[in-house]
Formats: C-alpha cells, sequence, structure tokens
C-alpha cells in the first residue's frame, strides 16, 4: 500500500496484532513453509505434545537449554515454557537470545524490536466505563436475540460433546478459549433429565457470566493500550490520540472529524490542533524478573508479584517463625538469571515471541 502511495488504516483485531504490525515483536522459525507442506501440522502439534507434560519437568527442560528465559518465566506459565522449548528445538538457539538480539536492535526495548515502520499514528477509542459496559451487555442481548444458544448448542454438538465425554476438553485452547463458549459448558453439558428450570438457570448463569467475561475484557484492553503503548519505554513510540465514542451518537462531532483533521495535520507535517495523550513518567518494573522465596518455598515472578509476596501474611507468619528458631538473616533472594546466547543464530527472527 505504501508503494502505492496509499495510507495503510487498519482497523479493530486484537491489541497483540496491532502491536505486531507496529513493532517487531515477532520470531519467526522458518517453519512456516515447512509445515504447509505436510498439512499444517509439525510446528502446532509439537507445542501442543509439549503442553501435555508438567510444568515441572517442561521448566526442568527449559532450564537445561535456555537457563535464562526459564528464570523468566514461572514453572505452571506451560504454554510459554512449550513455546521456548518449540523455538530451541526448531532453530538451536535458545528463544532468550532471539529476544536479546531483537531487543538490541536501533529503536528496540526491553518489550521487543523497533517499529515496523516510521510516523505511525494511533488512534484509541475509548468511553465512560459505566456507558461501555451497558453498551457491552446490550451486545451480548443482541447476539442472543440473533440466535447465539442455537449457535452454541450445534457447535457443542458437532465439536464439543465428544471431547467433554471423553474428558479431554481444555477451554485454554483454540476456538474453545473464546469469550462466548466456556461460559455455557454447565448449560451445554447438563443432564437431559434436568428440569426446564434447572436449564433455565443454568442458561441465565451463562449469560451472566459472558457479560461479566466480556466486560472484564473490556477492561484489559484499557490496561493493555496504557501499558503497551502509553507507557512503552523509548522514545520510539508512536503518539496516541484519543477519541471519546461515549456518546455514539456525537460520532462525526467527537470521533470522525477530530481523526481527519490530525490525519491532514500530520500528512501535512504540521502540529494537530488536538493534543496527544501524555502519561507522565512512571516507574518501569520487570514483569519477568525470577525471585525465590526459601522461607515460603516459592518461586515469583515479577516485581509486582514479588513486592506483594514480600507484603504477605504468609510470608511474614514464616519471617516470624524463622526468627524465632535462628538469628535474623535475609532468606528470600532474586536469582540472577544466567546468560548464554553464543550458539550460532542459523535463521532470522520474525514471528511469534
Amino acid at each position: 500500500m505504501h508503494s502505492r502511495n496509499k495510507l495503510p488504516i487498519i482497523v479493530g483485531g486484537t491489541n497483540y496484532y496491532i502491536e505486531s504490525l507496529l513493532w517487531k515483536v515477532l520470531l519467526d522459525t522458518g517453519q512456516e513453509n515447512e509445515d504447509s507442506g505436510n498439512g499444517g501440522d509439525g510446528a502446532p502439534d509439537r507445542k501442543l505434545e509439549l503442553e501435555k507434560l508438567s510444568g515441572a519437568e517442561l521448566h526442568k527442560r527449559l532450564s537445561e537449554v535456555d537457563p535464562k528465559m526459564a528464570a523468566m518465566l514461572h514453572p505452571n506459565d506451560k504454554r510459554k515454557i512449550a513455546r521456548s522449548l518449540q523455538i530451541h528445538e526448531e532453530t538451536g538457539v535458545p528463544h532468550s537470545c532471539w529476544l536479546e538480539e531483537q531487543r538490541e536492535q536501533k529503536g528496540g526495548d526491553g518489550l521487543g524490536g523497533p517499529l515496523r515502520y516510521s510516523d505511525p499514528c494511533i488512534f484509541w477509542l475509548h468511553a465512560d466505563m459505566d456507558a461501555l459496559d451497558k453498551r457491552l451487555d446490550a451486545r451480548v442481548d443482541d447476539m442472543l436475540s440473533a440466535g447465539l444458544i442455537k449457535e452454541l448448542r450445534d457447535f457443542h454438538v458437532r465439536y464439543n460433546q465428544q471431547k467433554v465425554q471423553d474428558e479431554s476438553q481444555n477451554y485454554q485452547h483454540g476456538i474453545f478459549q473464546s469469550i462466548g463458549f466456556k461460559e455455557f459448558h454447565d448449560y451445554l453439558t447438563a443432564p437431559e433429565n434436568s428440569s426446564q428450570q434447572e436449564k433455565d438457570t443454568l442458561r441465565d448463569k451463562g449469560i451472566e457470566a459472558l457479560k461479566i467475561a466480556t466486560r472484564r475484557y473490556a477492561r484489559k484492553q484499557n490496561k493493555w493500550v496504557r501499558n503497551r503503548f502509553l507507557k512503552r519505554p523509548g522514545d520510539n513510540v508512536p503518539v496516541v490520540y484519543g477519541l471519546d465514542v461515549t456518546d455514539v451518537s456525537r460520532w462525526e462531532e467527537t470521533v470522525l472529524n477530530p481523526a481527519l483533521q490530525i490525519l491532514d495535520s500530520l500528512r501535512k507535517g504540521e502540529e494537530p490542533a488536538v493534543a496527544p495523550i501524555r502519561v507522565q513518567d512512571t516507574v518501569q518494573r520487570n514483569k519477568r524478573s525470577h525471585h525465590s522465596c526459601d522461607l515460603c518455598d516459592k518461586v515469583i515472578i515479577g516485581d509486582l508479584e514479588w513486592a506483594a509476596h514480600l507484603k504477605s501474611k504468609k510470608h511474614h507468619y514464616h519471617v516470624r517463625k524463622k526468627r524465632k528458631s535462628d538469628p535474623p538473616s535475609d532468606q528470600s533472594h532474586v536469582t540472577p538469571a544466567p546468560s548464554d546466547c553464543t550458539a550460532e543464530t542459523s535463521k532470522s527472527p520474525s514471528k511469534d515471541s
């Protein structure tokens, strides 16, 4: 589109998708072409195969081939550990080395590589949370009126019923983790001899769970925008303009016209009349720092989580217990993450970090 002198405008999509378009944050292990030749299996199946192992076993394997990455991942985080093991198996290079190389590129930062394109601009459509909650609830009601329950039941019979009977269902993979399906598990799997009242109760329970999950996801998306866009470290961060969609009846006044004016000014190299969103400098905390508390026999990942643990009643209980038996000593410590990125790089980065 750039080569045709067209301005690409990306609308919607998950925040992960938008981030991968803006920054070089993904890794390409070089397996896509190989997989496409064997029916699409291979890499994805290998990751699922690894996830069948226990978290402790996976973490042990990762510690042997990529101790630095293992130090940043909690033993219970099987999905990310399996992905790191998969990357090492496919490339022979530790996942942590790929990420380190990516971050060291000009314009890279702690969250990934540099921007893919110069001078991108982000429009963040936000609304008052009370108004947004009502809008989201109404959206669920519209989905129900459009036949959501029948669609869920048909999908359950075709793709899910046998998994439930075989006790092999996992609502953390693929389409099954989507909001709007797992919330109705109890309703869809209710015994055939259940009364209509019991079924209606389970149906209403699923509807309420769907509304709660949808509202929670909206808040998670807003938090993502703040943390990954507004508070992102470094200078290579696109400007973010906020557009208020609380009152959709004023769409042209509060969204469309301001956006067009901003774009027109930016293309002319002028300062837009609307100022971008600015946030005060915040202390950057390491979300992947590795901490171990010998007193509580726990592994903690992340600075915030570590600080919370040190203030917890359980930790204070063990501290007092230790003081009664031994002289004061610092039993809680941060385990340094080792680094070994000396392996030769055989394939080039760009997909799924």
